[in-house]
């Protein structure tokens, strides 16, 4: 692999499969990867935990004093990446549907993202980096030199969510799936700091009807013409 690294930053909505993706390309090309969802969820799942989030109200004065001394690490688990909060192992449980909407809620504070993408530009400032969220390539990495937005069709995202929950062992039903992804949906579109918006120079990657060898193969030129570009300009 060259030695020209650059930051891979890759955006867009919930469940589009962004991590599948990230997680993929950073072991073929041996970059390292950065989910910051699971950094959201992580800090969600922690509120929860503490009583700061509720259903129907976050304490944010309580979560303004915890956010910045809250330790979130990515550590190799049996060749899987797991996320660990203040030392203990949280993989599996920020992985449940209440933490992914405690994440979206906390997504939508300031001082919340704000902290969360000062760590993320600090993780990313070597290069050699793959970096799946909402906002890398607009705000934590406006100058990565690949930057692709996913989407799918919601009811696509829904369903593949669906299977991945009761996969798990968790008992859903797909309504109130969908009805959770929509709701993300809107929530990260409209939230004040740092909206989901698509940057103009970023490449869109719709996989509704994209199974993952042909998704791969695609993302995987893009990297390939990314490092050359940088390769040409030295």
């Amino acid at each position: 692999m060259s030695d020209n690294k650059i930051v891979v930053a890759i955006d867009g909505f919930s469940s589009c499969g962004k991590s599948t993706i990230a997680k993929r390309l950073a072991k073929d090309v041996g970059y390292i990867y950065v989910d910051t969802g699971a950094m959201y969820r992580a800090v969600g799942y922690f509120g929860i935990q503490n009583g700061i989030i509720t259903e129907n109200k976050i304490d944010e004065e309580r979560l303004q004093k915890e956010i910045g001394n809250l330790s979130i690490a990515f550590q190799n688990v049996g060749g899987e990446q797991h996320t660990f909060l203040n030392g203990g192992d949280v993989e599996h449980r920020i992985r449940t549907l209440e933490a992914g909407n405690a994440a979206s809620r906390v997504s939508t504070i300031d001082f919340v993202r704000q902290e969360m993408v000062r760590r993320q530009q600090e993780m990313g400032a070597a290069k050699g980096i793959v970096m799946d969220g909402r906002d890398i390539g607009t705000v934590v990495f406006p100058d990565a030199e690949l930057k692709i937005f996913v989407n799918a069709d919601p009811e696509v995202r829904a369903r593949r969510r669906y299977n991945e929950l009761t996969a798990k062992g968790e008992k859903v039903d797909y309504r109130s799936v969908l009805d959770n992804v929509m709701e993300r949906d809107y929530r990260d579109t409209h939230r004040k700091e740092s909206p989901l918006v698509r940057a103009k120079d970023a490449k869109l990657l719709d996989n509704s009807s994209f199974d993952i060898e042909l998704q791969q193969k695609v993302v995987m030129n893009w990297f390939e013409s990314a490092v050359k570009g940088i390769s040409s300009k030295r």
